[in-house]
């Protein structure tokens, strides 16, 4: 991981990484492999939102397996903080919290990905430095970044959302497609504008016209392979 602080945008490459976590040391890159990726980070480990989030990412990680998506998170706080906070998740929520939690006490992967809390003066440790927000990155199989999202630390985030980008940037790679506003697995995705209509009738053969720009269709098993 360079030391030096570069702006990450979508495309940008996902910073790799060593560190400690929940799980023993990983190397970040090594971790994600061939696989997707969900790096999320959280303000402290015991406290009320992130109880709730971690549960929320624990017992909806057979969805991500499913669309091979690894999923890891990320706090300050140390390892034995993090084997021991799991215990109350997943008492709290029924969960069996199995990825691996990073420990990142000097925030050095917290600043290589800009997760550094400076909105709010009381998001800080006894030393008086920044936890961490709740930071969200997808990273697919090439390490590039394809989603980023913050949220302030009172505002927990939607587990349901993420799986939903997940689903809309996998479609989109494997497909010539895009996805409306509040599009969910199942509804009718937009052809995307490279595509002709000449090749939209071989390729979405159920189609249709709204204007020029905004051609819709059916994703089902004639041209989901």
């Amino acid at each position: 991981m360079s030391g030096q602080q570069s702006t990450l945008r979508l495309g940008s490459t996902a910073p790799d990484f060593e560190a400690e976590t929940s799980n023993g040391k990983i190397s970040f890159h090594e971790y994600i492999g061939d696989s997707w990726a969900i790096l999320f980070s959280h303000p402290d480990d015991f406290t009320p939102v992130c109880t709730t989030e971690l549960g929320a990412f624990a017992k909806l990680e057979p969805e991500f397996t499913k669309r091979n998506v690894k999923l890891i998170g990320l706090s300050a706080n140390n390892t034995d903080s993090h084997k021991a906070w799991i215990k109350d998740i997943d008492e709290v929520s029924g969960s069996k919290l199995s990825f691996p939690i990073v420990s990142d006490p000097e925030r050095k992967v917290a600043h290589a990905y800009d997760m550094i809390d400076y909105q709010d003066a009381t998001n800080v440790d006894d030393k008086g430095v920044q936890f961490t927000i709740r930071s969200v990155f997808i990273i697919d199989p090439k390490k590039k970044i394809r989603l980023i999202l913050a949220y302030p630390a009172s505002t927990g985030r939607n587990t349901a959302e993420v799986l939903r980008v997940v689903d809309s940037l996998q479609l989109g790679d494997k497909h010539r497609i895009t996805t409306p506003i509040n599009w969910v697995p199942g509804d009718d995705v937009i052809v995307h504008p490279s595509v002709s209509n000449e090749e939209a009738k071989t390729l979405f053969p159920k189609f249709r016209i709204i204007k020029p720009y905004l051609r819709l269709s059916p994703l089902d098993a004639t041209n989901d392979n």
